[in-house]
C-alpha cells in the first residue's frame, strides 16, 4: 500500500459538533432541492420537465459540436443532444415546448448539413406524466438503493454501524443534490445515475473506516479505551489509504470533467463533488453518528 502519510494521532472525532452540525445544514440544502424539485422549481431536464425528442438520421457520421454550432444559431434554449453514431443519429431533446422549435430546428439541419441529408425519424413527446413518473421512479431507486445499503451493513457488522453508513450515504447524496441545486446545473437521468454511483463509493469509503474500527474492537478489552479514543486510533490507521482512494479516483473524475466532453460535463463535476463529500462523511459523519449510537454498548466486555 503507497504511504503518503506518516502515522498520524489526529482527533477527528473531537471536532464532531462542528462537523455535525455542518452536514446538518448541508441535509437541509439537499432537503429543501428535493422540494423545489418536486414543485417543478429546480432546473429539471426533459426527462422530468416534459417536452419534445426529436431522433434524426444522417447519411454520413455526424458530430454533437456540429449539431451544436448549427443549432446555435437558432437561438432555441434548453436543448440536451445525445450522439448515436454507429446509427448516424442523434437524438433532441426540448425542454417544454417552444412554439416553432421543432421546424427550426429541422430547417436549420437541412440548410446547414444538407450534405448529410437530415432525415426526421421520429418524434416524441413527453408530457407531464410521463416527467412525474420518472421523477418518482428516480426517488424510488435512490430509497431503494438506501434501504439495500442498511441491510449490508446491518448484517456484515452491527445496527449501530448500519444507521451510520445510512446518514453518511444519505449526507452525500443530499450535499451534491444542494451543490447541483444551488448552480442552477440541469436534473436529469444522467445526474440520477451521478448520485447512485456516488452512493456507491461513499459506502465503500465507510466500510473500510468501518472494518478497522471493528477489528480494533475484537482486541481491545472494555475500560482499556474509550470508543472515541478507539474510533479516532482505526481512522488514523487507513487514513492513509484513505486519502490515496480519493486522490486516484478523483484524478479519474477530473480527467472526465476536462476531456470527456459536454455529455459527461455534469456526471463529472457531480462525481468529483461526491469523491471529496464522501471522504469527509466517511471520518466526518458515518463515525460520530455510531459513536453517539454506541458509546455505552460496542466495547466488549
Amino acid at each position: 500500500m503507497i504511504q503518503i502519510l506518516g502515522k498520524t494521532n489526529i482527533d477527528f472525532l473531537g471536532k464532531r459538533k462542528i462537523t455535525l452540525g455542518v452536514s446538518f445544514l448541508i441535509i437541509l440544502i439537499g432537503l429543501f432541492a428535493i422540494f423545489q424539485i418536486y414543485r417543478g422549481k429546480a432546473n429539471l431536464g426533459v426527462d422530468f420537465a416534459g417536452g419534445l425528442s426529436l431522433q434524426i438520421r444522417f447519411s454520413q457520421p455526424v458530430t454533437l459540436s456540429e449539431i451544436r454550432n448549427v443549432l446555435e444559431k437558432t437561438g432555441i434554449k434548453d436543448l440536451d443532444i445525445q450522439e448515436l453514431p454507429t446509427e448516424k443519429k442523434i437524438l433532441i431533446k426540448l425542454k417544454k415546448q417552444q412554439e416553432g422549435a421543432q421546424d427550426s430546428i429541422e430547417k436549420a439541419l437541412k440548410e446547414n448539413l444538407s450534405n448529410k441529408e437530415p432525415i426526421v425519424e421520429s418524434i416524441t413527446e413527453i408530457g407531464p406524466k410521463i416527467g412525474e413518473r420518472t421523477k418518482r421512479d428516480a426517488l424510488l431507486a435512490i430509497l431503494a438503493a438506501t434501504v439495500g445499503i442498511l441491510i449490508y451493513i446491518s448484517i456484515r457488522f452491527k445496527f449501530y454501524f448500519s444507521i451510520g453508513a445510512t446518514v453518511a450515504t444519505f449526507h452525500d447524496v443530499m450535499a451534491v443534490l444542494g451543490i447541483f441545486y444551488l448552480l442552477d446545473k440541469e436534473i436529469n437521468l444522467i445526474f440520477i445515475s451521478a448520485l447512485l454511483t456516488i452512493a456507491g463509493y461513499s459506502l465503500t469509503d465507510t466500510v473500510v473506516v468501518f472494518d478497522r474500527i471493528r477489528e480494533n474492537l475484537g482486541k481491545v478489552a472494555k475500560g482499556s479505551m474509550t470508543l472515541e479514543a478507539l474510533m479516532n486510533k482505526s481512522i488514523n490507521e487507513v487514513l492513509s489509504r484513505t486519502i490515496v482512494t480519493s486522490l486516484t479516483t478523483l484524478i479519474a473524475a477530473l480527467a472526465l470533467f476536462f476531456f470527456g466532453g459536454e455529455v459527461l460535463h455534469d456526471f463529472a463535476l457531480a462525481m468529483i463533488i461526491g469523491i471529496i463529500v464522501g471522504t469527509y462523511s466517511s471520518i466526518f459523519v458515518a463515525s460520530p453518528v455510531v459513536l453517539l449510537l454506541g458509546k455505552n454498548s460496542l466495547i466488549k466486555r
